[in-house]
C-alpha cells in the first residue's frame, strides 16, 4: 500500500487531503467533523474582524444537471467573526491534525489587527491570509492589486514574524505569473502559496426560468468544481516553478483521486477540496484517499514525494 504521509513545513501530515476555507469549516460542529474526519489537516472559514452575514440567498447553486459537475456561489464571507475562529484554533488538537487559520480581512488594518490577536494568542495553528475574495460586493481582490499585495506582505511579515501562507485568485497571463511570484519571493516568511480561489464573476443562467441561478451580484459569482481544474492546475505548476522556496497547496475540481493525483505531479503537497465536498460531506476524505492510495499503487509510487512536481512536458 502506498504511504499518504507527507511533510508540511516540517510538520508531519497524515495524508494530503484537506477541505478548502469555506467549506465545511463556518461554525465549531463542521470543524469538530473535520477533525475526526479522515483529512490530514483542515483550514477555517476564511473569516473578517467582524461577523458577517454574508450575501443574501440563494447565494450559492450546484451546478449537476449535466457534465462537467461544478458550482456557482455568491457568498460575500459569512463567517462567525475572528475571535470565535481564534477560540476553536486554541482547543483544536494539533496532535491529530494541522489546523489552518484563514484570514480575510476588508482592510489592511482588520487584517493586522487580527494577526497580531493570532500571534499574541501563542497557538501552533497556521496562518494564511487569504488575498482572494471575488465575491464580496465592492471590494476588490488584493491578489490582482500587485502593489496592495506587496504592501500587504510586507506589513503581515514585520507585524507576524513567523512563516505564514497566502491564497491566491486565479491567474491567466504569464506576465501576472511571474509578477506574483517575483512578490511572493521577496518575502521569505511567505512559506506557502494555495492555488486557486474560484474563479470570479461567472454567470450561470437557468434556461427554463431565464434567470441567473444565484441572486447577489445580478447572478454574478465564483465558478468551482470540473470547470476550473484545468486553470488550478496551470496555478500550481506556474507557481511551483516560480517559486522553489515555498510549498504549494492545490485547490480546484478534486473530487477523486484522479485530481489530487494531478494536483501533486502538478507540484502540490497538500489538496484541499471545495465543491464536491460540499455537496458530499466529510466521507469524500477517505473515497480519495483510497483512490489515490490505488493510482499509486497502480503507477508503482510508495510515496506522494517520488511524483509531486514531477510533471513531463512534450
Amino acid at each position: 500500500m502506498a504511504d499518504l504521509t507527507t511533510q508540511f513545513l516540517d510538520l508531519p501530515v497524515k495524508n494530503p487531503v484537506m477541505n478548502a476555507a469555506g467549506v465545511w469549516c463556518s461554525v465549531a460542529s463542521q470543524l469538530e467533523a473535520l477533525a475526526e474526519s479522515a483529512a490530514g489537516a483542515m483550514v477555517t472559514k476564511s473569516c473578517t474582524l467582524q461577523p458577517r452575514d454574508g450575501n443574501p440567498e440563494p447565494r450559492y447553486r450546484v451546478l449537476d444537471g449535466d457534465k462537467p459537475f461544478g458550482s456557482i456561489n455568491s457568498m460575500g464571507l459569512p463567517n462567525e467573526g475572528f475571535a470565535y475562529y481564534l477560540r476553536y484554533a486554541q482547543r483544536h488538537d494539533y496532535e491529530e491534525k494541522p489546523l489552518f487559520v484563514s484570514l480575510s480581512g476588508l482592510t489592511l488594518d482588520d487584517n493586522l489587527t487580527m494577526i497580531d490577536s493570532l500571534k499574541d494568542a501563542v497557538t501552533p495553528a497556521i496562518l494564511e491570509v487569504n488575498l482572494s475574495c471575488p465575491n464580496v460586493p465592492g471590494k476588490s481582490q488584493i491578489g490582482y492589486d500587485f502593489e496592495s499585495m506587496d504592501t500587504l506582505l510586507a506589513e503581515v511579515s514585520s507585524g507576524y514574524q513567523r512563516p505564514f501562507g497566502v491564497k491566491l485568485p486565479p491567474y491567466f497571463d504569464m506576465a501576472h505569473f511571474d509578477e506574483a511570484a517575483e512578490i511572493l519571493n521577496r518575502y521569505p516568511l511567505v512559506a506557502f502559496v494555495t492555488c486557486i480561489n474560484s474563479i470570479g464573476n461567472a454567470l450561470v443562467i437557468d434556461l427554463a426560468s431565464e434567470t441567473t441561478l444565484i441572486k447577489p451580484k445580478d447572478g454574478f459569482g465564483g465558478l468551482g468544481g470540473d470547470y476550473v481544474l484545468p486553470t488550478a492546475l496551470a496555478n500550481v505548476n506556474a507557481f511551483y516553478r516560480r517559486c522553489p522556496n515555498k510549498t504549494i497547496i492545490g485547490c480546484g475540481g478534486i473530487k477523486s483521486g484522479r485530481e489530487a493525483f494531478m494536483h501533486i505531479l502538478a507540484g502540490a503537497t497538500l489538496v484541499q477540496i471545495g465543491t464536491s465536498l460540499y455537496e458530499e460531506g466529510p466521507g469524500i476524505f477517505q473515497r480519495v484517499l483510497d483512490e489515490l492510495s490505488a493510482i499509486m499503487d497502480e503507477k508503482g509510487y510508495a510515496t506522494t514525494e517520488e511524483f509531486r512536481g514531477k510533471l513531463k512536458t512534450l
